[in-house]
């Protein structure tokens, strides 16, 4: 019997290039999903905070990905300065990235300020659509990339004047300026109807 081993001999573990061509690639598949989880109105950022933290000491940051609260920028005038602040899309909710065990059910029920999921049965949340949580990550981009003003005013809308000579009295919007963050609204002062230029600061909606 001759010893040599002929070139095109199959070599223990060898897949046929026709059958490694169909062969399925090993990848992982993530089943992490959105929930909606209800919590202290408030305490938003707290119960975030709390959440990285238990996740991280229980070692289970596979199972879970982002958590979030989501916001947007608001800009409004305080004394002729424009500031910035943060304004929540769904007070008292955070949202929650991760796979659906009774562990991780746990942890995140058993955090403080948490009183419990939103959708579905008590122990068995029902995830959030992707095309919602799209929708929302939009939403919170666009509010990174250009603030909204905290208070939105529409032409002809009533508004009741808070500061200065003419306070207490209202008026009708006849024009809206988000750039300065003013209103010119149309006041009736003895009869006759005048035109004041106030800060948003400065009119509230009746």
């Amino acid at each position: 019997m001759s010893d040599n081993v002929q070139d095109n001999a199959p070599v223990p573990g060898d897949v046929p290039a026709q059958d490694a061509a169909a062969a399925p690639l090993s990848v992982p598949v993530s089943n992490k999903r959105w929930y909606v989880v209800h919590v202290y109105s408030g305490m938003e950022k707290s119960v975030m905070r709390a959440l990285n933290e238990r996740v991280e000491r229980a070692g289970m940051q596979d199972q879970f990905g982002q958590i979030l609260v989501p916001t947007e920028e608001v800009v409004e005038m305080r004394n002729g300065t424009k500031a910035v602040s943060e304004r929540r899309f769904f007070p008292g909710y955070v949202l929650v990235e991760m796979e659906m065990t009774d562990e991780t059910w746990h942890l995140v029920k058993n955090t403080s300020k948490v009183t419990g999921f939103i959708g579905g049965k008590s122990n068995k949340p029902t995830p959030i659509p992707a095309r919602e949580i799209d929708k929302i990550m939009q939403q919170v981009q666009e509010g990174v990339e250009k603030p909204r003003p905290k208070v939105l005013y529409e032409v002809g809308e009533q508004v009741r004047i808070k500061e200065g000579p003419f306070t207490d009295f209202n008026g009708n919007v006849e024009e809206v300026n988000y750039e300065k963050s003013k209103v010119r609204v149309s006041v009736t002062i003895f009869g006759r109807s005048t035109p004041v230029e106030l800060e948003f600061g400065q009119v509230e909606k009746v």
